[in-house]
């Protein structure tokens, strides 16, 4: 072999060396490289599908590629959710979906097909509204928490909710046995029908999230006892929240959350979970989310992973201490 030919297979090896720490540098720095999906794995109009939207249009703006919302609805978020952990962990597609994905399947349904833990990568708590208890004003004479825990235990009552594992179930769950009281369940395929039959008197009391439950409050459908937040809501100022009525552990907040498949970079996550926070407390953004009774989060990944450890244990306690079984 020449010295020229030597010479040219060491520059080639040399060249050939540098490849593989060039290659994953230059991947990141094109994030996004082509449209950016957010799955979500409810019908559209749902909470996480509304959010969703919202923050699509200024992320997108943002990192100058589309972002495109995409409904993958059944078994409570399982289909979607098993859709994203399947693809790339390259921030191309992401979920945004509801605290029954994220944590309440976990707690309620021992043979779930996927974990949200280990199999898909949290990067931000994006929303939170509490839950607001409300009663028929016809058929319950009571206007607070002690005169409706003793109407309780005096009489046979049901309550609606948007489905089996749902906040507003698990919510009445949780009230149920901080209270000592006994009222059956009786769920719906969402919110409205489960308000619509309360207003109509085949149920008597229900938990639902304040957004959706606020103007029937504001024409006297239904008759409110508490909220479930942490303070007082400027939408109802003169209601008592849990605390403040008497139970000290009723603080719950139907939230929704943004991630990735499992094995995201932690580094493109932070990115990701950056972008999606600017959008999500872009004015616009923000007045809508208020419009419909959503207080914006935006949480990093490390606070989304300590919080839904807290709120998966939290949820199985209460599965747990209500013995309650998956439709």
């Amino acid at each position: 072999m020449s010295r020229i030919d030597r010479r040219a297979l060491l520059s080639l090896l040399s060249a050939s060396a540098l490849l593989p720490t060039a290659c994953p540098a230059r991947a990141q720095e094109e994030w996004p490289a082509r449209p950016v999906t957010i799955i979500v794995p409810f019908a559209p109009g749902s909470s996480s599908d509304i959010v969703a939207r919202a923050l699509s249009g200024p992320m997108s703006q943002a990192i100058g590629k589309p972002v495109v919302v995409e409904n993958r609805p059944g078994a409570t978020g399982e289909l979607g959710a098993r859709a994203v952990i399947r693809s790339p962990a390259d921030g191309h597609t992401l979920m945004h979906a509801p605290i029954s994905t994220w944590a309440i399947n976990v707690a309620l349904r021992p043979n779930l097909g996927y974990d949200p833990v280990k199999q898909l990568a949290g990067l931000s708590q994006t929303v939170r509204t509490p839950n607001v208890l409300v009663v028929n004003p016809a058929q319950v004479p009571a206007n607070d928490l002690t005169s409706l825990v003793a109407w309780l235990k005096a009489n046979r009552a049901s309550y609606s909710t948007s489905g089996v594992g749902s906040s507003d179930h698990l919510t009445m769950e949780m009230f149920k046995q901080l209270t000592g009281t006994d009222i059956a369940h009786v769920p719906y395929s969402g919110g409205a029908p489960a308000t619509t039959d309360l207003i109509a008197g085949n149920v008597q009391l229900s938990f639902q999230n304040l957004g959706s439950i606020a103007p029937q409050i504001a024409d006297g459908r239904v008759k409110a006892i508490l909220i479930t937040a942490e303070s007082r809501h400027r939408l109802l100022p003169n209601l008592p929240t849990g605390v403040e009525a008497g139970l000290r552990d009723l603080v719950v907040y139907s939230w929704q959350a943004l991630g990735g498949p499992a094995g995201l970079p932690p580094a493109l996550g932070q990115r990701i979970q950056a972008q999606a926070a600017a959008a999500l407390r872009s004015p616009e953004v923000t007045r809508r989310m208020d419009e419909i009774g959503f207080e914006v989060v935006a949480s990093t990944p490390a606070e989304f992973v300590a919080f839904q450890a807290n709120e998966i244990a939290r949820w199985k306690r209460v599965v747990e201490a209500g013995n309650i079984a998956p439709a």
